[in-house]
């Protein structure tokens, strides 16, 4: 058990005025016990109280060998899991993260009569900072980030389809020591990079493309992420012009992260260098998202989001240009908040790259 964690969202949850909360999201668990699960259409959650009750609901299809310091509800499949735990809860306030399924919520809410309310920010917050250890694997999972990269780039050619240069990627961040990839690679070329989440298929690179590179692996738990943009043999007066644009609009929005200042100042700072070059209606997300155990989580750099940035705070910086049936530009790093400024994750080199064709 993460006591410490556990303190910290014990305390989130006084000052919302939340006596009691069920976490459900496994993710979420996992940061809070070290357990990991994932437990299918049955019912997992861990039940929290500030008065110091501590409780692990959970299908007796997975067993608990380790002692967690809490106590273990254990039901069978032919138990009523929501009657099991109203029997546990408090008179008052529960509140209950995003990740609850509806049928339980409905279930639970039917035979507690207390209220019940969103619960969902509290542990968000808590996990939006990140400790020491999780800053030393956050480090650790990016730097491998940027040799798989690095080695990415030797197959990128006009013969490798984009989703033959995926696989190569995946295989690569667990020949680098990752566990599994973050999330499937974009490796998109041409005009399907002004499709921001392309999806992978089997277009080949022609001379001239840009090749939009956005990958992640998972070491320790942690994710990483990463976007560069290449260009397949050459790249066009206007194609450059686009590149640097980007990048400008990553190293503005880099220096604007920094404590006190907010998500949104980091997404205008990007945002609005892009849109003083005219290709303001071609930036058409945010700017980036929290990362830490999941590579989305909760918190975006966003004109949104007035969150103050705190040190411990990881996201990326992610701005792009997307010209539709021409081409795109991403460009990708994360970001750590520091006591004074903020950390940059990724070190690889943000000049404009052909890759030579090999014909």
């Amino acid at each position: 058990m993460q006591q410490e964690r556990i303190n910290r969202v014990c305390e989130e949850m006084k000052k919302d005025g939340i006596s009691q909360l069920l976490v459900t999201d496994p993710m979420a668990i996992f940061y809070l016990t070290d357990k990991w699960l994932v437990p299918g259409e049955r019912m997992y959650g861990l039940y929290l109280n500030v008065e110091g009750g501590r409780c692990l609901i959970i299908n007796e299809l997975f067993p608990v060998h380790e002692d967690l310091g809490m106590d273990i509800l254990c039901y069978k499949d032919t138990d009523d899991s929501m009657a099991l735990l109203a029997k546990r809860l408090l008179p008052g306030t529960l509140g209950v993260d995003k990740n609850m399924a509806a049928h339980f919520l409905l279930e639970l809410m039917a035979q507690w009569k207390g209220q019940v309310v969103n619960g969902s920010l509290i542990v968000d917050r808590v996990r939006r900072c990140k400790d020491a250890e999780e800053i030393r694997r956050m480090r650790q999972v990016s730097l491998i980030n940027d040799a798989v990269m690095e080695d990415l780039w030797g197959h990128v050619d006009e013969h490798t389809s984009e989703a033959e240069l995926a696989k190569i990627c995946e295989q690569l961040q667990i020949a680098h020591g990752c566990e599994t990839v973050s999330f499937e690679a974009i490796t998109a070329f041409g005009a399907n990079c002004a499709d921001p989440h392309h999806a992978n298929d089997g277009t080949l690179g022609k001379p001239g493309d840009s090749v939009v590179l956005d990958i992640g692996g998972r070491k320790d738990s942690y994710c990483s992420d990463m976007t560069r943009t290449v260009f397949l043999g050459e790249a066009s007066p206007k194609a450059r012009e686009v590149y640097e644009i980007v990048k400008e609009a990553n190293l503005r929005g880099i220096q604007a992260a920094k404590p006190g200042a907010r998500f949104c100042d980091v997404d205008a700072a990007a945002r609005d260098y892009i849109t003083s070059r005219g290709y303001g209606p071609y930036f058409t997300h945010r700017t980036g998202h929290c990362i830490g155990l999941d590579c989305h989580e909760a918190g975006d750099v966003s004109g949104a989001n007035e969150e103050v940035l705190k040190p411990g705070m990881c996201f990326s910086v992610e701005p792009g240009i997307y010209l539709p049936g021409e081409f795109g530009v991403r460009i990708e790093d994360l970001v750590l908040i520091t006591e004074d400024g903020c950390e940059v994750l990724n070190h690889l080199s943000k000049d404009l790259k052909i890759i030579p064709l090999k014909r």
